[in-house]
């Protein structure tokens, strides 16, 4: 089993900061891709950033230059700070991870509980 514990969430005043953190544990031999996702109140989840094992960054364009990933690969964890924020930002943000079991093969998708965002106007 594979567990993903998110941290960070809050309510904050636009133009302020939250850091998210989500760390993975469990039967884990190896993670690929980890990221963060959000889902406001009656739309889709929708990508946030993601980071590879290698580095490799992908942001959505609405985050871009207010948002920076990050990953430390030996704590098995993945974060997210988040700079000017906006009321648009208001979501729940869930964090992903892209897992190999061990003694299992292939590539699972899990997901963190989320936590949520609120940022007031």
């Amino acid at each position: 089993q594979v567990h993903l514990l998110e941290s960070g969430g809050g309510l904050v005043q636009a133009g302020g900061s939250l850091r998210l953190s989500c760390a993975a544990s469990g039967s884990i031999f190896s993670i690929n891709t980890m990221g963060w996702h959000r889902q406001a109140p009656g739309k889709q989840r929708d990508m946030v950033a993601t980071v590879t094992s290698g580095g490799y960054i992908n942001y959505a364009d609405s985050v871009k230059g207010r948002f920076t990933i990050s990953r430390d690969n030996a704590k098995n964890t993945v974060y997210l700070q988040m700079d000017s924020l906006k009321p648009e930002d208001t979501a729940v943000y869930y964090c992903e991870a892209e897992v190999a079991r061990g003694g299992v093969v292939g590539w699972l998708n899990y997901w963190g509980q989320g936590t949520q965002v609120t940022v007031s106007s």
